[in-house]
């Protein structure tokens, strides 16, 4: 495995600022010197996610999270340490350097992953120039495109819309001649190929023929699929002719049910009275841009998964469901609405009437952006569209209508976790379903019992190893302020490895733990600085500790006078225990005790000295 220069890490940690490598998942906003925002590692709907570009680390107030930009890229991206300076360094342009007979990533050493990025990329530009030739396939393309689909050829520029021929074959060849590796080839999506086979040129059965070649990116802009659209060029020997839309399959950079189409573009647009807007598919997605409607994001073929609420949920907490208003589109809305609730989405339903206006596809072509606004203003909210689902007319309905309507409408309530929300859905619902509030409220109730005697009725899971909680102690150490002092007054340091006797030292916990490690090199003169500290890590919670405390700025007037009440904090937890011992000893004698009480009252003596005597630091800042 190929070893980063320590060099080059400190060099990428410099030149890279840090709210550029956040603001491709978080929605940041300036804060005084910081940025702030929702944090994309849990769910919350006040801002406690800040990011410090001086000082390049990231921190969550909330769930404690925290780290530099390498932390930030290994965590949202699922990568290992190497995998993720090499993405750093292709998307910043910097070259990664590497130790001397480590060798370097070949094509074949390199991060697979990484590699079939590389390889969508080039695919998607090959996709790309195919639709521009001019030839049969790229003439029938953009006929197809503009004429039929009636999109401008300004559109596919921007969305880079491709086509692949009707045999399949150029793209093989063309990423071939690229020298990509075998295994990045075998396992990128975009062709068949038997595992048995020997990797050719001919063994190389491209997935996609005669086909519009929409990519799909993640939320970071990265070409990771491909959904193509059949057209009249796609072959009558294709597997999947009769199929409209054929997704990529599943790779290591693709998961479908984890990711929306265009959320990349479309998060940098949301704000105050500009939601995400759900559709069904691309390319109504992609009506909706063309139309300026720039929140628009899609699913890719599959029903909203909770992953993909999570990822709406990182950048803005209101959604409006714009799914086609057929029966297969209200049954998907009523499927999304629960999850909506569940992840804390507040959700707006737009319907459009009448039996020949079921696609916004359909309705964007003939109106434009104006009959966004008007379906806007008779949108529904999340009770009223369910309401309405379970039970079209409330004054002419049964009871038995009126109790399978708050049945089916309870369930929903139940999945919010907010009892304030669950409130004012179950007062909503009332006034929608005409029923008592009070009744909906006993309906409520028995559901979450039934719910929770199901639950306790079934078997409980295998233990799982506890993973590490974040760092939020009950109360902060004398360790844990040492620490920051040290890392933040440097010149402090060797002072404070002087006056501080290790065994006062509590090392159960990280902060003592690192605080002992760090003193022990300073005392020895090997101590790196803190911007070369990294080294002297030994895992996650360290990490995650160090760059917390680094992001922290103490507003110390006296940083001495803090670390001197600082040892002496520790200074008496370390020595009063033994001197209340003596005490009790020497007031209750017992045949057990080994020293004689002269021995006793002289140590009870010196332990009183050295607990009432000043403590000095040699130097000061």
């Amino acid at each position: 495995m190929p070893v980063i220069k320590p060099t080059c890490v400190n060099d990428l940690k410099m030149r890279v600022n840090i709210v550029d490598v956040v603001s491709r998942v978080a929605t940041l906003r300036k804060a005084g010197n910081r940025f702030k925002g929702l944090c994309p590692f849990h769910q919350e709907k006040t801002p406690s996610f800040h990011v410090d570009p001086d000082k390049g680390f990231f921190k969550c107030f909330g769930c404690g999270k925290a780290g530099d930009i390498i932390t930030f890229v290994r965590e949202t991206e699922g990568l290992g340490f190497t995998e993720a300076i090499e993405a750093l360094g292709q998307r910043f342009g910097i070259v990664i350097e590497y130790e001397e007979g480590s060798g370097g990533p070949s094509r074949e050493e390199r991060s697979l992953r990484q590699e079939i990025f590389d390889l969508h990329e080039q695919a998607a530009a090959h996709f790309y120039q195919a639709f521009l030739a001019v030839d049969a396939t790229g003439n029938f393309m953009r006929e197809y495109w503009t004429a039929q689909r009636k999109f401008p050829v300004a559109l596919a520029e921007e969305f880079r819309i491709g086509a692949a021929g009707a045999d399949g074959s150029g793209l093989g060849a063309f990423l071939m001649r690229r020298k990509f590796s075998e295994p990045a080839l075998r396992q990128c999506g975009l062709f068949f190929v038997r595992e048995e086979a020997t990797l050719t040129l001919g063994s190389l059965k491209p997935r996609f023929r005669g086909r519009l070649m929409i990519p799909i990116r993640d939320h970071q802009g990265r070409v990771v699929a491909f959904t193509a659209r059949q057209t009249g060029l796609t072959p009558e020997d294709d597997p999947a002719r009769e199929a409209k839309y054929v997704n990529s399959p599943e790779t290591p950079i693709f998961t479908k049910g984890n990711l929306l189409f265009n959320l990349d573009r479309a998060r940098t647009g949301v704000g105050e009275g500009h939601p995400f807007v759900l559709v069904e598919g691309q390319l109504d997605a992609l009506r909706c841009w063309q139309v300026g409607l720039k929140t628009a994001i899609a699913p890719q073929g599959t029903s909203i998964t909770e992953p993909q609420l999570q990822l709406i949920r990182r950048y803005h907490t209101q959604v409006e469901c714009f799914l086609d208003s057929d029966a297969a589109g209200q049954k998907a809305s009523l499927r999304f609405l629960p999850m909506a609730l569940k992840a804390g989405l507040e959700v707006r339903f737009l319907t459009l009437a009448g039996a020949g206006k079921l696609d916004p596809d359909l309705l964007f072509q003939e109106k434009g952006l104006p009959a966004y606004e008007d379906l806007r203003r008779s949108s529904l909210s999340a009770v009223q569209y369910a309401a309405a689902a379970f039970l079209p007319n409330p004054r002419g309905a049964t009871a038995e209508q009126q109790s399978r309507a708050a049945q089916g409408i309870v369930e929903l309530i139940a999945a919010s976790e907010s009892s304030v929300a669950r409130e004012n859905l179950l007062a909503e619902a009332s006034r929608h379903l005409l029923l008592p509030q009070r009744v909906l409220q006993q309906e409520l109730e028995a559901f979450m019992v039934r719910r929770s005697r199901q639950a306790a009725a079934r078997p409980a899971p295998d233990p799982t190893p506890a993973t590490t909680a974040p760092l939020a102690p009950a109360g902060i150490t004398p360790e844990h302020e040492l620490l920051l002092i040290l890392l933040h007054f440097e010149a402090l340091a060797r002072p404070l490895a002087d006056a501080l006797p290790h065994e006062w030292i509590d090392t159960g916990h990280p902060a003592g733990c690192l605080l002992n490690r760090f003193l022990a090199e300073i005392a020895h003169d090997h101590w790196p600085g803190r911007d070369q500290i990294d080294a002297l890590l030994e895992s996650d919670e360290e990490r995650t500790l160090i760059a917390s405390l680094l992001f922290e700025s103490p507003q110390l007037d006296q940083p001495v006078r803090q670390i001197t009440q600082g040892l002496t904090r520790l200074r008496q937890r370390a020595l009063e225990p033994r001197l209340r011992q003596i005490e009790l000893d020497l007031a209750n004698p017992r045949a057990d005790i080994e020293s004689d009480p002269i021995s006793l009252v002289k140590e009870l003596a010196e332990l009183r000295r050295q607990l009432h005597q000043p403590i000095t630091l040699q130097a000061a800042v």
